[in-house]
């Protein structure tokens, strides 16, 4: 076993004066690109969705970014630590399918209807209350999430200055929303291409330190064998015919929940991440944006989950419920134990780029959602369009000052990994559910619409009250966030199918483009495939290739 003794209280980082430097560098860079991003925004397109005009290979790495926040560094470290490998199961078969299907099926009809949102497709497609609940659910959960980055991000701010939660929490809003209310979405998206490569570069060190310190990758795995998680945290499917795992869910509820309906349902209906492929600058550049996404994806475990087993195996008394040792803190514990001043500052910069980077992202879609879905459409109808900028940037303002408040509430979990798998089972499940069936059953009812979304998320709320009350009993709280998600979407199909039954369809022509088998426009097969020619260009070869590598990782592990 590797241990290390906690030296002092906390999880106090000892920066230098080139650290500090590294940093400064950083948040100097971060807002001159807001600032310059600022001479683009003429109009409310440009501030939403940077005028739809970026490239390919920019919106793909911004879509990936904007999901390395605080779900995927600090969560999933924290996952690695307490689950093991079986973490791994949230990249290679609950992100790459989806994505690649976001690709390939789902973009064409997002892009092509020239919808500026996720809940605006759901206008066209069923009707105004679908809208109205959708909008009003998304951008409720965008602040619910926002709270989580920031909350992580003032752990670090509070590692690196001892200040208290409270004002971390506010000095890290401060950041982001500078740049956000500056720039838009086009500041949002190039800083996010910056976080990408500040993130791996700042923390591929402690991945590697750790490495070293342990004996190589052989000398890690015999420490986790001989750690209280024993040899099953090192396998991914090994003992999923039950629940004989440190997950504590079997392969159905990894399959079904999981792989298909929370993965599914956050990567092809989150609009924080779909707006980024809206950005792009056509067609062929928008279905490719998810698939370029998903080949980091492949390997960004490499600076999450494998510090989360390191921090298990080296840092004693890991798994605290409460104080300085909760799972939440596995990366800076091992920022504090392992890296030298220099390396530390760049480490510190990368963590601190990843959680900017989730939160802009959620910061974002909700002043879009909030501008476009719920301002526009319910409360104040044909204005100018400078009105609804101005509006997007006081939406920027509310958002990041609600965030706030929920950043609290993120914090009562050891695990914030949990609390966002359980936002993820009330919120995306259903909706993709109603998608799903929507996209390509063109009888489904606008009504229908409705109430498969509304009874959907009810369904998986209650159940999760009844975990909550001890009723419901799950192994653990991933567990129930699987069925949670099962759940929802079983209950969304079967509403949908039964009230479609006794409601009138849409006409016909007005699902054109919305609904497959009723393509029009930029959404036929011709038009999509024709800037695809190219095998580096094709979505559905890219995305073949992603899939299969997936399952290629697996096969060591398995």
């Amino acid at each position: 076993m590797y241990l290390f003794a906690a030296e002092g209280p906390g999880v106090r980082l000892d920066l230098d004066v080139f650290d500090y430097l590294i940093l400064a560098i950083y948040f100097a860079t971060v807002l001159g690109v807001g600032f310059a991003a600022r001479r683009a925004i003429s109009t409310s397109a440009d501030f939403f969705l940077s005028g739809r005009s970026m490239p390919a290979w920019v919106t793909g790495l911004a879509f990936v970014s904007a999901n390395l926040g605080a779900l995927e560094i600090i969560g999933m470290a924290a996952n690695g630590a307490q689950y093991g490998l079986m973490t791994l199961h949230y990249y290679w078969i609950g992100a790459v399918p989806a994505m690649v299907f976001l690709g390939i099926v789902m973009m064409p009809f997002y892009y092509g209807s020239k919808v500026r949102s996720v809940p605006e497709f759901l206008r066209l497609r069923f009707n105004r209350p679908t809208h109205l609940l959708n909008a009003t659910i998304f951008a409720i959960a965008q602040v619910l999430i926002a709270g989580v980055n920031l909350y992580a991000l003032a752990l670090i701010l509070d590692a690196l200055l001892g200040w208290p939660l409270w004002a971390s929490i506010v000095v890290g809003a401060a950041i982001v929303l500078t740049y956000i209310t500056i720039g838009g979405l086009s500041s949002a998206i190039y800083n996010e291409v910056l976080q990408f490569f500040v993130i791996i570069a700042g923390l591929l060190p402690i991945t590697i330190v750790g490495l070293v310190k342990v004996g190589g990758i052989d000398g890690l795995f015999d420490a986790v064998r001989d750690s209280r998680l024993g040899d099953a945290a090192l396998h991914t499917w090994q003992g999923t015919a039950g629940s004989d795992n440190p997950l504590g869910a079997n392969w159905i509820g990894i399959v079904f929940g999981l792989g298909f309906v929370l993965s599914f349902g956050y990567w092809t209906t989150n609009f924080a991440e779909v707006q980024r492929a809206l950005s792009a600058k056509d067609m062929s550049a928008a279905r490719r944006t998810p698939i370029i996404g998903a080949f980091p994806k492949l390997i960004i475990p490499i600076i999450t989950v494998i510090p989360g087993l390191i921090a298990i195996v080296t840092v004693k008394g890991l798994g605290a419920k409460t104080g300085d040792l909760t799972y939440n803190n596995s990366i800076p514990l091992l920022m504090r134990d392992l890296l030298p001043n220099g390396v530390l500052g760049v480490a510190v910069t990368g963590l601190v780029a990843s959680f900017m980077a989730g939160m802009a992202a959620n910061v974002s879609g909700f002043n879009t959602v909030f501008t476009y879905d719920l301002w526009q459409s319910y409360v104040r109808k044909d204005r100018p369009d400078d009105y609804y900028l101005r509006v997007g940037r006081i939406a920027t303002i509310a958002g990041i000052v609600i965030s706030i408040g929920t950043a609290f509430i993120a914090a009562g979990y050891d695990n914030i990994m949990n609390y966002i798998q359980a936002l993820f089972s009330l919120i995306n499940a259903p909706l993709f559910a109603t998608f799903i069936v929507g996209m390509f059953w063109k009888r489904m009812s606008a009504w229908a619409g409705f109430w498969s979304l509304l009874l959907g998320t009810l369904s998986s709320l209650t159940l999760y009250l009844l975990y909550l009350a001890d009723v419901a009993k799950f192994n653990s709280d991933l567990e129930e966030s699987f069925w949670g998600a099962g759940l929802a979407f079983g209950t969304a199909v079967v509403v949908a199918v039964v009230v479609t039954l006794f409601t009138r369809p849409k006409p016909e022509s007005d699902l054109r483009g919305l609904v497959y088998g009723l393509a029009g426009g930029a959404t036929s097969g011709e038009a999509v495939l024709a800037a695809d020619r190219v095998w580096w260009r094709n979505p559905a070869l890219l995305g073949a290739i992603a899939v299969v590598l997936a399952f290629l990782l697996y096969i060591p592990v398995w």
